[in-house]
This record gives C-alpha cells, structure tokens and sequence, in this order.
C-alpha cells in the first residue's frame, strides 16, 4: 500500500508497509468479549435488578420498609440483598427527605454496604456540614469524598461504584484490601481507594476473613431515605490464556524475535 502526499509542488510517495513492517504480538490468545446491551432505561442487559419500582421481593427484611409509587422507603432494619457478590459495579439512587429535618449525621442519614460490611455514606450533605469522612461519599471514617456533589433535597442523587473484593488467605490474613471507585451524580468522588477495612463507628477499620460473595446492605438510620433503580453487574478481568512467549514480527519477512 502506498500514499501520495504533495509539498510544494513535488510529489512524494510514501510506502506505508515500510513504516509499520514491525507488529508486536503479546502472545495471549483472548476469549471473545460478550456483547453487553444497554437498554433505554441505561440497564446493562447483564445487571441483577435489586430494585425497578415494581416490588421489594430481591430483599430481606423489605416487609419492613415501603414501597411508595415505584420508590423504596427506608423503614425498620436494613434491609440486605438476596443475591450475594464479590466484585462487582453497582447503580443506586437515593433522595434525601424533604423539607430537610435534622443537622449534621441526623439528617437523611443511611449508608450502602458493599458485602454486608463496607460502608459508602448517605447523607443529606446539601450545605449541611458534618465530619468530612461521615458525609454523602465517605467512605465511612476512612476518608471524606474528593468532592461534595450532593443535589438538594428532594432531588435524585446517583451513586455508581465499582467494588474490587478484599481476598484472604486460607490463615485468615489479608491478601489483598478491598478497593472503591465512586461517581456521585457523574462526579468521581473516590478513585480507586484502598480500603483500611471495615467500616465501624465505634473502633478502628480492621479485616475479617470472610465469604467471597456476601449481600449489598442499605441502612436504617431513624430517617425515611428513599431509592430507586437499583441493579448490579458482577464483574472480572478479561480472559485469556498465554499461548506462547511474546514477540515482535516482521510483516514483511515473517521472521519473529522474541520479547526479552
């Protein structure tokens, strides 16, 4: 394949083949990505739906909580997921109470547990100050969102996570943290945190060993916070097995240098 290109009057030709007659190859051979479809409520065509308005029949203790014009009310408890995960990107909106009751912690106060454990804060945080690891975001006194993009109340606030797993040896120790990347309303409030542990109120984050899949947890706090279209998408790393050492292949001669 060749190009032709004009500069002041002269025409030059271009062998394009010379200018890329090395490819590099990784050696990997790659399973085929599923094709995902996006549907016009913008659910992945693979998520588990927790919650679409109809019914509160994907979680424990909903008996307990309202269902109120295809909004989920919290009511007496946590409510926590019949299904269970382990990575996984997770879509939630909640709206603070209107008109706002309460300062600081009490004021439409709950929380999102990843795994039945980790906390991501909710709070009515619209020009409503508290400690800055305890507001809309935190991750729950470890560390305060990057930014405050709460909406006021009465409005819908979107919190999209993706949610990285702690792993465990089989003693029990800790073989990798848990790690969190947040949107807040399309605001990235979290980049990739390490988590410390637990989310506690009362002493130091710490890990325990536990299951690799475990419910999502929404909190009653004493405050009538709700939500809606909840759904969850389990999630992994591309597959793919090593076929062979990488190497660099001439695409002219076909000889192959391996990659040292």
């Amino acid at each position: 394949m060749k190009s032709i290109f004009c500069c002041s009057g002269l025409m030059i030709v271009v062998l394009q083949s010379s200018l890329h007659a090395d490819e590099y190859l990784n050696g990997i051979k790659w399973e085929e990505p599923k094709v995902v479809t996006v549907g016009k409520n913008g659910v992945p065509a693979d998520a588990v739906i927790l919650f679409d308005g109809d019914d509160l029949s994907a979680w424990n203790n909903a008996e307990n909580w309202k269902l109120d014009d295809g909004v989920m009310i919290a009511g007496k408890g946590d409510v926590t997921s019949k299904a269970e995960f382990g990575d996984c990107q997770l879509h939630i909106e909640w709206s603070a109470v209107t008109p706002p009751t309460g300062e600081g912690q009490g004021r439409s106060n709950s929380g999102v547990f990843l795994m039945n454990t980790y906390e991501i804060q909710i709070l009515d945080s619209y020009k409503n100050t508290t400690y800055f690891d305890g507001q809309a975001g935190g991750i729950y006194k470890q560390t305060p969102p990057q930014v405050n993009a709460t909406r006021p109340p009465g409005e819908w606030n979107v919190y999209d996570i993706v949610w990285t797993a702690p792993r465990f040896n089989e003693d029990g120790s800790l073989k990798s943290p848990a790690y969190m990347t947040a949107l807040h309303n399309g605001v990235l409030i979290l980049n990739h945190f390490e988590l410390q542990g637990d989310t506690p109120y009362h002493r130091p984050p710490a890990y325990t060993k536990h299951a690799d899949k475990l419910p999502i947890r929404l909190q009653d706090h004493g405050n009538p916070v709700r939500f809606r279209n909840i759904w969850v998408r389990e999630i992994g790393a591309a597959k793919g097995e090593p076929a062979r050492p990488a190497f660099i292949k001439n695409s002219q001669t076909g000889e192959e240098t391996p990659v040292k």
